[in-house]
């Protein structure tokens, strides 16, 4: 086992006693949860600490690994006693930045940028001094490996992530990897970054994502939502997630507060073992749905062409019309999903012939999908009944019903009986955040019903 947990961790500096003197109370949930922090990590003894930083130098097409001598304190903050230093993880670094380059995500070094010319100076900033600092209070005998990620896809970020465990596990190295960041900057109306009223409803998806380590739910956040928030973080969890892919992770929120009009999450994400292959080798009595949808994929993969339909589909495949929506996971986590909440096709079958390849090909979150990926692909498909109107919210439920949300050009749909969507207004809250539709605006909802086809 190369990562032992990854954890998110915030940075303000008034958590910090040195600093916040009196004012370090008001965070007192947070400083305990960083001290839980710091005592499991001396207990794991990694080999080697990898902390993501949002404070460092960050550039719009690559991530920056710290390669100067790593020493930094909270002099500008007024505490120059709080100071530290640890040695570098060179080895890890290199091999990181040597598989990067060979999956095509770009990395630089502090050196080799010259971050002086960009107004920073090469020390550890804030974003790595505290967490560090509630970790370095209970162990020492570890390697630092620092970075600060790059405004690069989320995909990406993940994938950088993925290489990281690659790399801990070919240097047969034990890792923690701390991914650095406040939630929100606009909780409150005396919030340092000012107040939106969308800064909640961020913290409120992030956080239900988190507590479950659910990545489809952290990557349904709207895009515009995520904006308004003020956010600094996001891509740093990213980054941990990918390090812990194909683990089986025991999620925790260990504190979340914002008593400054700023969010602060602490959690921890346990990996306790690794999953077993997620091959799935298709079975005689595989859903047809599924079946087609598999077969769809695969082929036009391999050969390019979408094929014939099978000569033997059930009856209601060939005769019946529905919107379908068509997804696609690898190891547990979201590979692509598309779908069309009315008809489009001429039957159910050329429906999700269509919405597959999409899901695989074209779901612009995602790469499309290569051959050696096949194996290990899982589908389920939702066929849909025709929306219709709702005029009281008493009429939904999230766990029977699906919604649609419509204002003129812009509509957001969810499906019924997602993971961590267990109340209505969690629904029409992720299905408006996904619209770009204010809370207070005035718009239309639909709801709909589901047949649900998933391998067994």
């Amino acid at each position: 086992m190369s990562v032992l947990s990854g954890y998110l961790m915030p940075h303000p500096p008034i958590m910090v006693e040195e600093v916040g003197g009196k004012e370090a109370r008001k965070v007192i949930s947070s400083i305990n949860a960083a001290n839980t922090v710091g005592r499991e990590i001396a207990k794991l003894s990694p080999d080697t600490i990898v902390i993501i930083s949002p404070h460092g130098p960050i550039f719009a097409d690559a991530l920056c690994i710290y390669d100067f001598n790593l020493k930094g304190s909270l002099a500008s903050f007024g505490a120059p006693e709080v100071k530290m230093s640890f040695e570098r993880d060179a080895e890890l670094a290199d091999e990181v930045r040597e598989r990067a380059n060979r999956h095509g995500i770009s990395t630089v070094t502090t050196s080799e940028v010259g971050v002086w010319k960009y107004g920073f100076k090469e020390e550890l900033d804030h974003g790595v001094i505290v967490p560090m600092y509630f970790i370095a209070k209970y162990s020492s005998n570890f390697k630092l490996m620092p970075l600060s990620f790059g405004m690069l896809p989320y995909e990406d970020l993940y994938e950088f992530g993925k290489l990281i465990q690659e790399s801990a596990k070919a240097l047969n190295k034990k890792i923690v990897v701390i991914a650095s960041g406040d939630l929100s900057h606009r909780l409150t109306k005396d919030a340092p970054a000012g107040y939106d009223p969308y800064g909640k409803v961020f913290e409120d998806q992030l956080v239900d994502a988190l507590r479950k380590f659910d990545l489809k739910a952290l990557r349904s956040i709207d895009p515009v939502v995520i904006e308004r928030a003020g956010e600094c973080g996001l891509r740093s969890i990213w980054i941990m997630a990918g390090t812990l892919d194909g683990c089986k992770v025991e999620p925790e929120v260990l504190s979340h507060e914002g008593p400054f009009g700023v969010g602060y999450c602490i959690a921890r994400f346990k990996v306790a073992e690794q999953k077993e292959d997620s091959s799935t080798p298709e079975k005689e009595t595989e859903d047809p749905y599924v079946k087609l949808a598999r077969y769809t994929l695969e082929t036009y993969v391999k050969e390019g062409v979408i094929p014939p339909l099978p000569e033997d589909l059930p009856e209601e495949m060939l005769k019946q019309r529905a919107g379908v929506f068509v997804s696609i996971k690898k190891g547990g986590q979201l590979r692509g999903c598309i779908g069309t909440f009315l008809p489009t096709r001429k039957n159910i079958a050329e429906e999700i012939q269509r919405n597959a390849i999409s899901a695989g090909c074209e779901d612009p979150r995602f790469y499309p999908v290569e051959k050696d990926e096949l194996p290990e692909l899982e589908y389920s498909v939702d066929v849909l009944t025709e929306p219709v109107p709702v005029y009281s919210i008493d009429e939904l439920d999230p766990k029977k019903y699906g919604i649609l949300v419509r204002k003129g050009y812009k509509s957001g749909l969810l499906l019924p009986d997602l993971e961590g969507v267990d109340t209505v207004e969690q629904q029409l809250r992720i299905a408006l955040a996904k619209a770009g539709i204010r809370l207070d605006e005035d718009y239309q909802i639909y709801k709909f019903e589901v047949e649900r086809h998933e391998e067994k």
